[in-house]
């Protein structure tokens, strides 16, 4: 609840995060100020809710799914407030452009690398699938048949996935690009770059745990360092070094998975004994419950994916769809430029 009887919080609570944009000189209008402030808040408060109390909910479905969403929103955020800044794209510095179609392109690569791996995951479900309809009928032949899906399920899921190994490619020209080009004498250019730097920090954070989660190693996760000029810095320097931590220690001497998968994998190492060995009848109570529980937890995974992919492929929508409202406005204007094109294929004949 908000406590009326206390003054209101000034928006600086590391000095004016303008001493860094603003030219000697030059102060930034109140509009501007408050279109700023507004988006940097707003970004700080995601990053806060991102923050789990149980740190191992970052190896969840659940949790990428709740990521996805705050960098859609964020995304989004950044489209408004090009408008709001009334900046029309006639006015943008080229390397404003280059800034905004190289973050996208990469976005898209990405995107795509994400949903081959959730549809491997998804993919596997099928073994899973087979392995249910085997065991309702309790026949040596049966679980035979059971015992096959399980191998195979494992063994898929086990395998490895190439194109993730393009994600950390990509998340690392991100990096590299972080600092944004310096902007002269166009204090709304700044604002811009400002907030750009922003999306591009969340979404490298939280694609980096995504391919940290997916291909099983923390090997290759990042500590960004960001200035306190930022008012979602603390927020961000929280997250990321309570995320990070359990992830670091959870890999430790193991390979990281996904938490509903580690479910299913603790019900199959129970069940697939009693399977394999004919037993199922000697424990009739603890089989039936391990064949419920893996119908049950099979199914959460199968959803989770779904939800997952959903918001994975929203976010690609919002970044394709801005990036085409770009390039139309610059060919209307008679601009010429050329777009990168992207590293897959569909995406590539996505955006031309």
């Amino acid at each position: 609840m908000s406590r009326p009887q206390e003054p209101h919080r000034a928006f600086f609570p590391f000095g004016n995060p303008f001493r860094m944009i603003s030219p000697k000189g030059s102060q930034l209008s109140p509009k501007l100020l408050q279109l700023l402030n507004s988006f940097e808040e707003t970004l700080a408060q995601r990053m806060i809710k991102l923050n789990p109390t149980n740190k191992v909910d970052v190896f969840s479905l659940s949790w990428m799914k709740l990521a996805t969403e705050s960098i859609s929103e964020t995304y989004n955020d950044i489209k408004a407030l090009i408008n709001n800044l009334e900046l029309p794209v006639c006015d943008w510095d080229e390397k404003w452009i280059d800034v905004y179609l190289d973050i996208s392109v990469k976005l898209l690569d990405i995107c795509n690398a994400f949903n081959s791996e959730l549809s491997r995951l998804n993919q596997g479900q099928l073994f899973l699938k087979c392995a249910m309809h085997n065991l309702e009928s309790p026949s040596s032949k049966q679980f035979a048949g059971a015992c096959s899906s399980l191998d195979g399920f494992r063994k898929h899921i086990n395998t490895k996935n190439p194109r993730l190994d393009k994600c950390w490619t990509i998340l690392d020209s991100l990096v590299e690009s972080l600092d944004l080009p310096k902007v002269k004498n166009s204090a709304k250019g700044k604002i811009l770059m400002r907030a750009m730097y922003g999306v591009k920090v969340e979404i490298v954070f939280v694609y980096s745990v995504f391919a940290a989660v997916f291909s099983g190693s923390a090997e290759k996760l990042f500590n960004l360092n960001v200035a306190e000029t930022y008012l979602w810095a603390q927020a961000f320097m929280d997250l990321q070094t309570s995320v990070n931590k359990e992830i670091r220690n959870t890999s430790n001497g193991k390979a990281i998975a996904l938490k509903e998968l580690e479910a299913v994998d603790v019900t199959l190492k129970r069940l697939y004994p009693m399977i394999q060995e004919g037993s199922a009848a000697d424990h009739e109570d603890v089989f039936q419950s391990s064949v419920t529980d893996l119908r049950t937890l099979g199914d959460s995974f199968s959803g989770g994916i779904d939800l997952l992919t959903k918001e994975v492929d929203g976010f690609f929508e919002i970044v394709l769809s801005g990036r085409d409202a770009l390039l139309s406005n610059l060919r209307a204007d008679g601009s010429k430029i050329e777009p990168k094109k992207t590293q897959t294929g569909n995406v590539g004949q996505a955006v031309r």
